[in-house]
């Protein structure tokens, strides 16, 4: 339970522009499918707001993670680093 709570920490983090990392799922034979069909639903639900989605990227081969992260991984500059002051308030 650990793991998962830890990934949805991170998707948290990322919709609260906490952070702008890629977030990776390795999904051996499918592991990850079931929580990303959960997720795709909510989001048609609207139980996760419009404009609060996170892309998460799902490799089902561990030699996919690292073209995947590079990839997706892009120089930031200091200003994209910044938190919006709305967030940052109502943390």
């Amino acid at each position: 339970i650990g793991t998962l709570e830890e990934l949805v920490e991170q998707l948290t983090w990322a919709q609260l522009g906490r952070h702008k990392k890629p977030i990776l799922l390795l999904s051996i034979d499918g592991f990850w499918e079931p929580l990303c069909a959960l997720l795709d639903h909510m989001e048609k639900l609207q139980f996760i707001r419009a404009g609060l989605t996170v892309q998460r990227l799902v490799a089902e081969r561990s030699d996919e993670v690292l073209p995947m992260l590079r990839a997706a991984a892009h120089p930031v500059d200091a200003a994209q680093k910044e938190m919006a002051p709305a967030v940052a308030e109502r943390l």
